[in-house]
């Protein structure tokens, strides 16, 4: 059988129109069924391998049936934008997304849970290297300039995220946000903090305050929050702050030749 272009694209299209949905699209003629059973098989056993891979707590809490049809769903539903392997994470968030505005049934945790998973991901493969970024990893991060951590990131969920299981899924979210803090550390080990409101507003002054004195920043907090005590806040602050640095959200310190040639130029 010979082929021009068009009708090349042609076969094409029937053809992977047919391993996304069988049952909606039959096969395009003269393809031996045992032949067409492998690659069903083998394509929809890839993506699914992956996303397994890439979201154990959402396929261990969505079970044996419900897992496999989400799956399907995206693979039969989803027009990915991109070809790479490490990116079909990201596009079954945007599918979440897009299919949690439809009211398909699922779970209402399920987007922020896939995202929370999808982190993990995300920042094993962020191309930052701690040791490539200047800091003080023995600085005081109170008296100095902390150094926040570009592989340290911040996101607020609806539902507490880090505590769902299969054993743990509320149906109505709680009426506080839950703030976490996902950083990969110095052993590239990927680990999470959950923050109170005072140590959220924190971490927010020190990405908005580069080059800022975690003191000075520990006072700003203590004049924004006056219907607190002072001291009260400026030593949880200092608290935060120090176990940010222990946890490598905050890498050390701006470097003194570097602080002193930031305190020369703003005189």
């Amino acid at each position: 059988m010979s082929l021009d272009d068009a009708g090349t694209l042609a076969l094409q299209r029937d053809f992977a129109r047919h391993l996304r949905d069988p049952q909606l699209f039959a096969a395009p003629d003269g393809l031996a069924e045992p032949r067409l059973q492998v690659y069903r098989e083998l394509f929809y056993n890839n993506i699914e391998s992956l996303l397994a891979t890439n979201f154990p707590v959402l396929r261990g809490l969505l079970g044996e049936r419900r897992w496999p049809r989400l799956v399907r769903d995206f693979y039969r539903e989803h027009a990915a934008r991109t070809p790479l392997f490490t990116e079909i994470g990201r596009e079954f968030l945007c599918y979440l997304d897009a299919r949690a505005e439809t009211g398909r049934g699922d779970a209402a945790f399920v987007p922020e849970l896939a995202h929370y998973e999808w982190v993990e991901l995300a920042l094993a493969i962020d191309e930052h290297e701690i040791d490539a970024i200047a800091h003080d990893a023995s600085g005081d991060v109170v008296a100095a300039a902390p150094v926040l951590s570009p592989l340290a990131w911040q996101f607020s969920y609806r539902w507490p995220v880090q505590r769902l299981s299969a054993e743990h899924q509320p149906k109505v979210a709680p009426e506080q946000p839950t703030h976490l803090v996902i950083v990969r550390n110095r052993r590239d080990h990927i680990a999470f903090l959950e923050l109170s409101p005072l140590a959220k507003v924190l971490f927010d002054l020190l990405a908005a305050n580069p080059g800022r004195p975690g003191l000075d920043l520990t006072l700003a907090l203590a004049e924004a929050l006056p219907q607190f005590p002072p001291q009260q806040i400026i030593d949880g602050a200092t608290r935060s702050l120090r176990e940010f640095h222990a946890r490598d959200i905050v890498l050390g310190t701006v470097p003194t030749d570097a602080a002193a040639s930031t305190s020369g130029a703003q005189r």
